[in-house]
């Protein structure tokens, strides 16, 4: 693996304020992203953990994570875990995603996408990252399965 993503995390991964740190810099990377203030809290191949607290700038007009929110957390979560578990001669998009709202998100979230490893990135495939997200009881909320699609990398 030669995510420069995983990489960072294993330098930073290691303490809360590193974990707050990376999350901040992903979120340069990828604006969108900081809308939800997301807290990456592991990242190994094959799998990611994202955490977003309950605040009223994620929240709908009932009080509950509002639907986009949750989606916004799945697809970072997943494309992490793509990221992280990819090989570097690999890149990734998204390309479709099929999310199940299962209960009101209320309080705090946690997001777990989970990626099988590919056995050859020499040519364009689907990838799936499953994502479940729970709440503080451990309930699940929200599921989602993203499908990446997996292709070489261009030469430059």
């Amino acid at each position: 693996m030669s995510s420069q993503a995983l990489r960072l995390f294993r330098r930073l991964g290691g303490s809360s304020p590193g974990r707050w740190l990376y999350s901040k810099l992903i979120c340069r990377r990828a604006p969108y992203f900081a809308s939800i203030a997301p807290r990456v809290e592991a990242l190994e191949p094959g799998r990611c953990v994202v955490r977003i607290r309950d605040r009223r700038a994620v929240r709908n007009h009932i009080g509950t994570v509002h639907a986009i929110a949750l989606c916004n957390m799945a697809e970072l979560a997943g494309g992490l875990a793509t990221d992280a578990t990819i090989p570097g001669s690999a890149r990734w998009i998204p390309k479709g995603m099929t999310v199940r709202y299962l209960a009101k998100a209320r309080g705090e979230m946690t997001a777990t996408a989970k990626v099988a490893a590919i056995a050859d990135a020499s040519s364009a495939q689907d990838l799936h990252a499953r994502v479940e997200v729970r709440d503080e009881g451990g309930t699940l909320v929200f599921d989602a399965d993203i499908a990446m699609w997996v292709s070489p990398r261009k030469e430059t």
